[in-house]
């Protein structure tokens, strides 16, 4: 790990971080515990979207896919890619909200796994008892990993149980930490999370809910309805849910809980490989056009979207053209981190 030796100032905020080296600005204000606005940490979602008022920056992977050229016209840069070259100066708003939890870092140890289906874990990780994670419902953790990199997982429980947190972990192609989890972790691991992170939470509002998760995208939005049934939360809830193929869809015993305990709560499985399976009987497609297709009055919900950049873009774009309140909509963008995509890129 290389010395400390830049300077990054945060505009109007004034605080300073000091990265690392190959540290991107995003990493080095998370490891200081200052939580900037960010989404998918791989240069897709432009949620870290912040202007360079001084210095330059440099993208060790590339150019983003996030910046385009009007941002680029606009000194704009991406701070979960963007490293610093020599001291830089940033004009990046701080996320600090009523009630936000402090971000900490702890230990934990592996309590429970689980395999929910092919390529999914659910890992249950037990903090210290005189040190809970206090969090909000669809937050994240960063779990630590060597030479300073970090692995991101959506907390899929409830912060009533803030020393046992639920992970549901995908094994990725190319994926060195979740080829571990599925080849060699075993109950009693201990491992070192930082968080909580994040600004996918519930809105304080009293409309009902839209939730449309891609795959683990279903993590963050678990969370957030374990906690509404501890509150017996009385909304209509509507829950679309896209995976690929039937056999992906992990946590059917989950839903059909939910199901049983709120009192309007409904929800739809889509199938977006569906071809093979000449049985299926429901939603095939995209997982948000399946919320086109088939639920009215959009603009009257609060919209929650989780999963790959590809849904989370596509969503923000087509629900408010088929009547959504873009105001309305927020989202959580969960992507591969930059070494695990330059592996998958390598392999082919």
């Amino acid at each position: 790990m290389g010395r400390e030796h830049y300077t990054v100032l945060l505009q109007p905020s004034g605080q300073k971080l000091h990265p690392r080296s190959g540290e991107s600005i995003l990493d080095s204000a998370l490891r200081a515990g200052v939580n900037l606005p960010h989404s998918c940490k791989s240069g897709n979602c432009g949620s870290c979207l912040a202007r360079l008022v001084e210095g330059e920056v440099n993208y060790p992977f590339g150019p983003p896919m996030g910046l385009n050229d009007e941002d680029l016209g606009n000194r704009g840069v991406l701070l979960c890619q963007a490293q610093a070259v020599g001291d830089v100066v940033v004009e990046a708003r701080l996320i600090s909200r009523a009630g936000q939890a402090q971000v900490k870092r702890l230990p934990c140890r592996v309590q429970e796994m689980t395999v929910l289906c092919h390529d999914v874990m659910r890992l249950v990780l037990r903090l210290p008892a005189v040190e809970p994670l206090e969090f909000l419902p669809g937050q994240y953790v960063d779990l630590m990993l060597s030479e300073g990199r970090r692995r991101s997982f959506s907390i899929a429980s409830s912060p009533s149980k803030p020393t046992l947190l639920e992970l549901h972990v995908r094994r990725v192609p190319e994926g060195e930490f979740t080829g571990q989890v599925f080849e060699q972790f075993q109950p009693g691991a201990v491992l070192r999370l930082q968080g909580p992170f994040g600004n996918f939470t519930l809105q304080d509002s009293s409309r009902p809910w839209l939730m449309v998760a891609g795959g683990t995208g279903l993590a963050p939005i678990k969370s957030m309805l374990d906690w509404a049934v501890e509150q017996a939360e009385p909304r209509p809830i509507r829950l679309y849910w896209g995976v690929r193929r039937r056999e992906d869809l992990y946590a059917l015993d989950t839903l059909e809980r939910y199901a049983r305990e709120f009192d309007d709560f409904a929800w739809t499985p889509v199938l977006s490989e569906a071809q093979g399976d000449t049985d299926w009987p429901g939603q095939t497609g995209m997982v948000h056009q399946a919320v086109i297709r088939t639920l009215q009055d959009l603009w009257s919900y609060d919209v929650y979207v989780a999963g790959p950049p590809a849904l989370v873009n596509a969503a923000r774009k087509e629900l408010p053209e088929a009547g959504a309140n873009p105001a309305s909509i927020f989202f959580d963008s969960f992507d591969y981190a930059p070494d695990t995509l330059k592996a998958i890129a390598d392999g082919d």
